[in-house]
């Protein structure tokens, strides 16, 4: 094969490789987002209850 076919190839190669590593890095990005937004909701909620929760018990 010639010089210029192998280049073809390689970045053929090289498109398919990045688009597969970009394709994850996007992946583990909405991940780790997701989980920062579940978290805060989380501890936003669980506040809530906690102040619902000792309103509604009687103090001793």
């Amino acid at each position: 094969m010639s010089r210029n076919a192998w280049a073809v190839i390689c970045a053929i190669l090289a498109v398919i490789i990045a688009w597969i590593v970009v394709d994850l890095v996007f992946s583990l990005l909405w991940f780790i987002g997701k989980l920062v937004i579940v978290a805060l909701v989380a501890v936003v909620v669980f506040f809530l209850l906690r102040s619902l929760i000792g309103r509604r018990s009687p103090e001793r």
